[in-house]
């Protein structure tokens, strides 16, 4: 069995800005001119890119957003709630894993723009998922949410505010 360290150095992941670990899988080579994508991007991107990304018990991703889609697929470990603020401001948890009995779905799209973060559900050790943004995933779209700001927007989404921001 693949424990968090082995598939870390196996994948040669890195730590996140946002927390966890990563590694860019992919990206196209094709690209999307600014004037194609809008006044929202700062220059060209990919058509798409991909990248490996685990979470542990002990650490979450904090809420942050991105101008993009991003997909979510499962492929080891445990489930991982993925916490979603919408545009309109409406909560949402979905559990993204293999045990259907349980509710959790293997594939999840959170929408561009909305605040996202996410956590190892229960009390597993790790989960590892793959996440893949079209146009391209750019540094530039990442904004890491800040706390008072989010507080202030979300008043009634305090709790898991809280819980997943730093």
């Amino acid at each position: 069995m693949n424990t968090a360290q082995d598939i870390i150095e196996h994948l040669e992941l890195i730590p996140h800005p946002e927390g966890g670990f990563y590694k860019e899988t992919f990206r196209s080579e094709g690209s999307i001119s600014k004037s194609e994508l809008g006044e929202d991007y700062s220059g060209e991107r990919s058509y798409s890119s991909a990248i490996y990304f685990l979470l542990t018990s002990d650490s979450f991703s904090a809420f942050h957003r991105i101008k993009q889609d991003e997909f979510w697929h499962h492929y080891d470990g445990a489930a991982i709630n993925v916490h979603v603020i919408d545009s309109n401001g409406i909560y949402s948890c979905t559990r993204v894993g293999k045990g259907f009995k349980n509710g959790e779905v293997p594939q999840f799209v959170v929408k561009g723009g909305s605040w996202f973060a996410s956590e190892v559900s229960d009390n597993s050790p790790f989960s590892l998922v793959g996440c893949t943004v079209s146009p391209g995933f750019d540094f530039n779209d990442f904004e890491l949410a800040k706390r008072p700001v989010l507080i202030e927007t979300y008043p009634e989404h305090l709790d898991v505010i809280l819980r997943l921001t730093r």
